[in-house]
């Protein structure tokens, strides 16, 4: 194998990497939203509500579909605004989280 066959193997494997983990942040932040607004909903269940923040992020690309989901299930108690400030906040417990280890 050449030097730059060797090169363009390991930015490819950086990138699956880097993808692989972003997958897992995002899953995890949806999760970290989830439990949150369940807490504001006084779900029994908290964990059972936040794997349906997390399995309506298939629904489409990005985010916008958990946050359409949680806007709609918290109704007046909380805006859109502060819903995707928490996600974002969410995000950088979860990237943390998964860097820690």
């Amino acid at each position: 194998m050449s030097a730059f066959d060797e090169r363009e193997s390991a930015f490819e494997n950086k990138f699956a990497h880097d993808e692989e983990m972003q997958f897992k942040a995002e899953a995890r932040a949806n999760k970290l939203l989830g439990l949150w607004a369940a807490e504001i909903l006084g779900k029994d269940d908290a964990n059972a509500y936040a794997l349906e923040v997390i399995k309506s992020d298939f629904e489409e690309a990005g985010h916008d579909d958990v946050i359409r989901k949680v806007v709609a299930d918290l109704g007046d108690k909380s805006s859109e605004a502060a819903i995707r400030a928490k996600r974002a906040e969410c995000l950088i417990e979860a990237k943390g989280q998964l860097a820690a280890g």
